[in-house]
């Protein structure tokens, strides 16, 4: 089935009616003259066919016929990015403007666009863990669901940050065995994972070192963005005011950045921070970058297969012949 890789078809019939005015132009010039001389034009006919057919074929050429599709192989590092982003009652704080769940997720959008290549997954947690999106190369699914975060997609109830991490953990394939002196490897190499923990610190859950000294082994890095300040906010409710504790005092919510320094600093990554005065996401973007691969994969896709070059090729050919051969238009 013919296709086309630009089917700017109105701007190519405003090109061919142009053309035909010229033509006609042109040939009007033609015939004046060779009244004014007293003579008639001869041999114009076979040289304004070649002129024609050589534009019609440049037009087709520019438009991009394809015929079919073509199987290319697109090459990636081997990399799993995994976005686990607090959606607890306490990312609604404002001290990063507008909140800290609303500034998470635009950031966390212009970084998943740096990724088109990649594998990308998202897990939300807050009193548990769920896996939103699993990891896909489909980078607009990613976006789609990042689009759609909100502090009441989970039940209310005190953050865990050992869920997400345990979740992403089962999700892991084990590392194989290393292979005996002069083996050849055989099977697939494990891919290169990264975990990104967006949150405000906050946990009340258990013993994050068992899960973080399983990630390690298998070489998955953790990479923490701390979004919130020092100074804390009170967290805004839903129907106005502000959550209280059991003694009905506002609670003030702040950044808790020991356990997301743990987090990252455990597993070799990074902490960032994130708030009206430091976004370190961009430094974060280019750790997650330059983090390499461990096996070099290769993914089929089926690409449509452009023939522009035959009707460039004819075209060019016949300009060159309306070039080469030249005729005696009037003769007196």
């Amino acid at each position: 089935m013919l296709t086309w890789a630009y089917p700017n078809f109105v701007a190519v019939g405003l090109v061919v009616l142009i053309g035909l005015l010229l033509l006609a132009s042109h040939w009007r010039r033609v015939v004046r003259l060779g009244r004014a001389l007293g003579s008639r034009p001869r041999h114009r006919g076979w040289k304004l066919v070649l002129r024609v057919l050589a534009g019609a074929l440049l037009l087709v050429a520019a438009l991009g016929p394809a015929l079919g599709v073509s199987q290319q192989p697109v090459r990636t590092a081997g990399k799993d990015l995994w976005l686990l982003v607090d959606v607890s009652r306490s990312m609604d704080a404002t001290d990063v403007a507008p909140s800290r769940l609303l500034r998470a997720q635009a950031e966390l959008q212009q970084l998943v666009a740096q990724f088109p290549a990649d594998r990308l997954g998202l897990v939300v947690f807050g009193a548990e863990a769920v896996v939103q999106c699993p990891l896909t190369y489909d980078q607009e699914a990613v976006q789609v669901f990042l689009s759609t975060l909100r502090t009441n997609l989970l039940p209310s109830g005190p953050t865990t940050l050992r869920a997400p991490l345990e979740l992403v953990l089962s999700r892991l394939a084990p590392a194989p065995p290393p292979p005996a002196p002069n083996a050849v490897a055989a099977g697939p190499v494990p891919r290169a994972t990264a975990l990104v923990v967006v949150s405000d610190g906050e946990d009340f859950g258990e013993n994050l070192d068992p899960v973080l000294q399983g990630l390690a082994r298998l070489g998955a890095r953790v990479y923490t963005v701390g979004v919130g300040t020092a100074e804390g906010a009170a967290i805004p409710k839903k129907g106005g005011g502000f959550v209280k504790d059991a003694q009905g005092q506002v609670v003030q919510s702040q950044l808790q950045e020991a356990l997301l320094l743990q987090l990252s600093a455990q597993t070799g990554g990074q902490y960032v921070e994130l708030n009206n005065q430091q976004n370190g996401v961009g430094r974060l973007l280019q750790s997650l970058q330059t983090m390499q691969g461990a096996a070099e994969q290769v993914r089929t896709v089926a690409v449509a297969d452009n023939r522009y070059r035959y009707p460039l090729a004819a075209a060019l050919l016949l300009l060159a012949l309306d070039i080469a051969l030249t005729v005696t238009i009037i003769r007196p």
